[in-house]
């Protein structure tokens, strides 16, 4: 009886590293994606030093459960009690600092309010200038997903003009605002001379941040319900460890 529950214990200890494995997989590849994606995200995280930590912090995280998941299922086959000690003793810091993580990031919620990129926004943006990291990043933005500014184009009312463009002295419109045939830089604008005119049917009137926000927001939960889920599997796998660790003989 003692050597089937050990038995059966095994296998489940394989089957909750199995999914640690893939969890971490998971995390890895999509940290390697924001950080690598040539669509603008690679700019907005390098020039936001949280987004820039959390980014790294992730792929971390992802690489040391991709690493614990195999070392894990080879401890649980094999029987080894020192790979099970080593997988426990790593699984708990790692666990440890999810929560640390999850905790600060409750914390510093109120960095990506629609208010602070608003701010941000007037405070660094200058238009068509796209050696400022900030202000490429933004216009890059606005492209692909056919939004203006973070509310829409009323934040860049109180932005100063720079002569990059004659036309754009007749309307705070910035360039990237206005509507294009394809949303990338190399698309065609519907009618330029229009939208820096002022007329509003030429313009992507709708802000970023309600574009993005509903773009992402099925991500958001599947992201939350996956780290969840996770730290869960990280949870049995410890205590499954533990008792396989103290039944080896």
């Amino acid at each position: 009886m003692e050597g089937d529950c050990l038995s059966c214990m095994k296998y489940l200890m394989f089957l909750f590293n199995f999914f640690i494995f893939l969890g971490g997989a998971c995390l890895l590849g999509l940290g390697i994606w924001v950080i690598v994606d040539p669509t603008g995200f690679r700019e907005i995280v390098a020039a936001n030093p949280l987004l820039f930590t959390g980014a790294y912090i992730m792929l971390a995280m992802g690489a040391l459960l991709f690493l614990l998941g195999f070392l894990g299922c080879c401890g649980a086959i094999r029987e080894n009690k020192c790979l099970l000690l080593f997988f426990f003793m790593f699984i708990l810091l790692i666990f440890l600092a999810e929560l640390s993580a999850a905790i600060l990031a409750f914390i510093f919620r109120e960095n990506l309010t629609r208010e602070f990129f608003t701010k941000e926004l007037k405070k660094h943006y200058q238009r068509n200038n796209d050696t400022d990291v900030f202000s490429a990043t933004w216009n890059s933005v606005m492209i692909t997903f056919a939004c203006c500014g973070v509310n829409g184009p009323e934040d860049f009312e109180a932005i100063p003009h720079l002569p990059y463009s004659s036309l754009e002295k007749a309307t705070a419109t910035p360039e990237a605002c206005c509507q294009r045939e394809l949303q990338s830089r190399e698309g065609m604008f519907v009618n330029k001379e229009a939208c820096l005119s002022g007329n509003e049917r030429f313009q992507n009137r709708q802000g970023c941040y309600t574009v993005i926000l509903n773009s992402f927001e099925t991500y958001v939960y599947l992201a939350g319900a996956l780290a969840i889920g996770v730290l869960a599997i990280e949870l049995f796998a410890m205590i499954f460890a533990m008792c396989l660790f103290r039944g080896i003989q």
